[in-house]
């Protein structure tokens, strides 16, 4: 489908309708649109039904206007979801986007699905899965038990479908807990990995693109090296420190300080947040939070750690460290907040060639590179960090998979 009225398909379709011919379907041929989950920079996501099954999924619609000069970003991210959606009929009445070329591809069970999309003359539709089970923090700390084996198996599901798309030739590049939500309420429900607008493919070309949450990024990205598949096995790292303490593995209010901390791999299992957590954790976090790229596990072999395969994790109840630590840490007017890392590198270059030096950045205090930029997103309990700019003027739509939760 081309996007955003490509002049001579936009001339074609005006002439074939002038002609008589049967105009393209509109969304509102086959779904009722109803109230709104979620807003970002550049779109707003909202439940809607499916007319003659009343079967409910989320609709993502951006404002053309609004994303002007930044189409680009949309394109690769629908791109990136059609590789991950397979062509099925069942029984909804509607079928998912066509598989790519090269061969059909299968939709993952953890990687939430784009099912069709529409254009009008001022905004973009896309039809994704309603989920609804809300974000990952919420779950923990609302949960009454909680063990290393509970964080292992979510880690666990979140490596099967990274490794799936690094099988696929993609590369989130932005992964964090905001973008772990789970299917739907029950108990054992399924984590889903949502917000593809920094992913790349592989095969699009080499990647140095400053891009990602800081906190979260890899030491690669931060030192501006060409990257890949590795830099979603280092957040995984990241994710998987926070899962067991309930605090990340590298924090400064600067965030030259920030930066400078995860260049070096500075992280620390501190007493007695550790204490009780096994070793194999610690061993498992050590080799995915790896600054040497040759040493970091792949996805296969975190997959293949005792820690995630075997019986290493221990059973012990640590949901009230872990609970508390995260109302600490990560209040929700504080997790749902996203930064430009781009731009703060660049900041930092800045203020290094301004003192004479290209080391002089790191360790300096500067209110102007602290806090950049808020998130636009918050889908209603789905999150996603919708606003954030890669350095090659890719920005990331706002997309959030369409959590119903609230």
């Amino acid at each position: 489908m081309p996007l955003f009225g490509k002049k001579d398909s936009g001339k074609k379709i005006r002439k074939d309708v002038k002609d008589g011919c049967d105009k393209l379907p509109s969304i509102d041929d086959k779904y009722v649109i109803k109230e709104l989950l979620g807003t970002g920079a550049f779109s707003e996501v909202r439940l809607c039904e499916h007319r003659e099954t009343a079967q409910q999924y989320a609709v993502k619609i951006i404002d053309k206007k609004a994303l002007k000069g930044k189409e680009d970003s949309l394109e690769n991210e629908i791109r990136v979801l059609k590789r991950f959606s397979a062509r099925r009929s069942d029984g909804s009445g509607v079928q998912t986007a066509a598989p790519p070329i090269g061969g059909p591809r299968f939709a993952h069970p953890n990687i939430v699905q784009l099912l069709e999309t529409f254009e009008d003359k001022s905004k973009v539709y896309l039809i994704m899965e309603l989920v609804t089970g809300g974000e990952l923090f919420d779950r923990i700390v609302e949960k009454g038990s909680y063990t290393e084996r509970d964080a292992s198996n979510l880690i666990r599901q979140v490596l099967e479908a990274v490794d799936y798309m690094h099988e696929q030739g993609v590369v989130h590049r932005d992964l964090k807990p905001e973008n772990l939500l789970y299917y739907s309420a029950a108990e054992d429900s399924k984590i889903m990995i949502s917000d593809f607008g920094l992913s790349k493919m592989e095969d699009s070309g080499f990647m140095a693109t400053a891009c990602g949450t800081p906190g979260y990024v890899a030491p690669e990205v931060l030192a501006q090296k060409p990257y890949g598949k590795a830099v979603d096995v280092w957040s995984i790292g990241v994710i998987s420190y926070i899962l067991l303490c309930g605090y990340p593995p590298f924090y400064d209010e600067n965030d030259a300080n920030l930066f400078a901390q995860i260049l070096k791999g500075e992280f620390e299992f501190d007493s007695p947040y550790w204490d009780e957590i096994s070793d194999s954790a610690k061993d498992f976090i050590r080799n995915l939070m790896c600054v040497n790229v040759e040493r970091r596990f792949t996805c296969k072999q975190a997959l293949a750690h005792p820690w995630i395969s075997g019986n290493a994790a221990s059973s012990k109840n640590i949901h009230g460290t872990v609970s508390e630590q995260l109302k600490k840490n990560f209040a929700k007017s504080r997790w749902k907040q996203a930064y430009h890392a781009a731009t703060v590198i660049r900041q930092m270059q800045r203020m290094a060639l301004s003192s004479g030096g290209s080391g002089t950045a790191y360790g300096r205090s500067s209110s102007r590179i602290s806090n950049v930029a808020a998130d636009g997103t918050s889908s209603a309990g789905g999150g996603g960090a919708g606003n954030e700019t890669s350095g090659d003027g890719q920005a990331d739509t706002a997309t959030t998979a369409a959590s119903g939760s609230k």
